[in-house]
């Protein structure tokens, strides 16, 4: 094996085919579509308008062709999450938000387990509900997983709610790896054109979920390994607008340092689409904060992430840093080194029910 360090995707997603079959079978799925590249599923479950079509790439599924597309991109290892689609965020149903939530991270890794050591999972944390914490525990000390990942609302309730104190304290002990995904959006009405969900709804929610984990004290209490989806989203750019309000609104002077103090502790992924943005970013927040992440397989994904960093013209320690240095640090020796050796862990069956719930 070549002595060059690997090049790691912290930013992908994967829907199992036994997960989607699985919820099929229990009514919240329809896969009547799939040859289509469709995927449909109980609102209850994505979040979305009912008969909303969710992008359904192979490579969600196919392992033969995953692979094979991360090796066209140049890509040595990728960590692999569940898409928003399957978080429930706007579900206040306990039992069956915790329910999808195991039935999606025993697929997740049994998924990565037949990767050959190229594939590591994160867990889904089901935030604003009980059960979190425990889900988490079962995630990373049975199944495996290497860190975390969470929608930015849960259970009717914000980031910064009393109810996620105890998963932000669970998370800073243990040193985890969390990718925070946006999972719903404000307005939903007025982005219901051109793809504004996602294109501009996505990147104003995590602006917005960041804020209150700000603003809420949150990141003053607990130390976190917290990486913002798609550069942060809006963030970045409102970094000076926030700092302006926390010196001159009483209301927003509520913690120890500027809002932008906290950015710069936060971790990024590379998933911005676009030189110049993404070279402010790791101006502003440092090549250590940035990792590469490509969105993939959806079709709003970065199918060059090589050429995106290279072309920043960093010197050669910043660009071996967000290519795959930074991810291989934070993740620690559980994650890649393991997984480069070939070590995997034992298939999990889905047998997690989902009781008491019609669609």
């Amino acid at each position: 094996m070549s002595s060059t360090p690997p090049v790691i995707d912290v930013h992908t997603h994967a829907m199992p085919m036994p997960l989607l079959r699985e919820l099929e079978r229990r009514g919240l799925a329809d896969l009547s579509r799939s040859a289509e590249r469709v995927l449909l599923l109980d609102p209850d479950v994505c979040g979305l308008a009912p008969g909303s079509p969710i992008p359904l790439a192979p490579e969600q599924h196919d392992m033969e062709r995953r692979l094979a597309a991360m090796t066209a991109m140049g890509v040595d290892h990728q960590v692999v999450a569940a898409p928003p689609f399957v978080f429930a965020s706007e579900s206040g149903d306990d039992r069956l938000v915790l329910a999808v939530t195991r039935l999606v991270n025993d697929a997740l890794a049994e998924f990565a387990a037949g990767s050959g050591g190229r594939l590591s999972a994160l867990a889904t944390v089901p935030v604003g509900h009980p059960g979190a914490v425990p889900e988490l525990a079962r995630c990373l000390d049975e199944l495996g997983m290497v860190g975390a990942t969470m929608g930015t609302f849960g259970g009717g309730r914000e980031l910064d709610d009393p109810v996620n104190e105890e998963l932000w304290r669970e998370l800073a002990a243990r040193r985890s790896f969390t990718l925070l995904h946006p999972s719903r959006v404000s307005s939903r009405d007025r982005l219901a054109d051109y793809h504004l969900v996602q294109l501009l709804g996505y990147p104003m929610e995590t602006a917005l979920a960041t804020a209150r984990l700000i603003f809420g004290g949150v990141l003053d209490r607990h130390d976190l390994v917290l990486c913002l989806a798609h550069g942060g989203g809006c963030v970045p750019a409102v970094g000076g607008r926030l700092d302006l309000g926390w010196r001159r609104k009483t209301v927003a002077r509520v913690t120890k340092r500027t809002p932008s103090d906290y950015l710069r502790r936060l971790l990024y992924d590379t998933a911005v689409f676009d030189t110049g943005v993404l070279g402010r970013l790791v101006e502003d927040m440092t090549a250590a904060h940035v990792l590469l992440g490509t969105d993939a397989p959806f079709d709003l994904a970065d199918d060059d992430p090589l050429g995106a960093v290279r072309a920043l013209g960093v010197d050669a320690g910043r660009q071996a840093a967000i290519l795959g240095g930074n991810a291989a640090r934070l993740l620690g020796a559980r994650a890649v080194p393991a997984a480069r050796s070939g070590r995997t862990g034992p298939p999990r069956s889905l047998s997690t029910t989902v009781e008491g719930h019609t669609s």
